[in-house]
């Protein structure tokens, strides 16, 4: 079951201590669309079940990247979208949204998407890969 879009956003607030709903809108939307980027088949659809279906949209409609980014370049990539962000607090950014992903999304799923993209996103979905 998936949340309404202002409860998801109410938690994103709440982990990313935003000022405003407007702030944490923003990080959801520039997170999810990158992060949309990176996915490919059932499990990027699986993934977008699991959000309210404005926030959905975004992650199924992201065209694909030109070319796969490392999780460091992610992070770089979503301070460069987000307004004040920078290399060092992207990563507190892009935990909110996430956290918040993760305890919507079933635990498989989340464990698909993580298989799929480069190493070290298993860190920022809070899902450390046993070494």
């Amino acid at each position: 079951m998936t949340s309404s879009r202002e409860d998801f956003c109410a938690r994103v607030v709440e982990r990313g201590e935003y000022r405003n709903e407007g702030e944490a809108e923003h990080a959801i939307r520039v997170v999810l669309a990158l992060l949309g980027e990176h996915l490919v088949g059932t499990a990027r659809a699986d993934l977008a079940d699991a959000l309210p279906e404005t926030y959905a949209g975004i992650l199924r409609d992201a065209g694909p990247a030109a070319e796969p980014l490392t999780a460091e370049r992610f992070v770089r990539g979503v301070g460069g979208w987000i307004d004040g962000a920078t290399e060092a607090t992207a990563p507190w950014d892009i935990g909110a949204v996430l956290s918040t992903l993760v305890d919507l999304a079933p635990r498989d799923v989340v464990d698909r998407v993580v298989e799929q993209l480069p190493d070290g996103y298993d860190l920022l979905f809070g899902r450390p890969t046993p070494t």
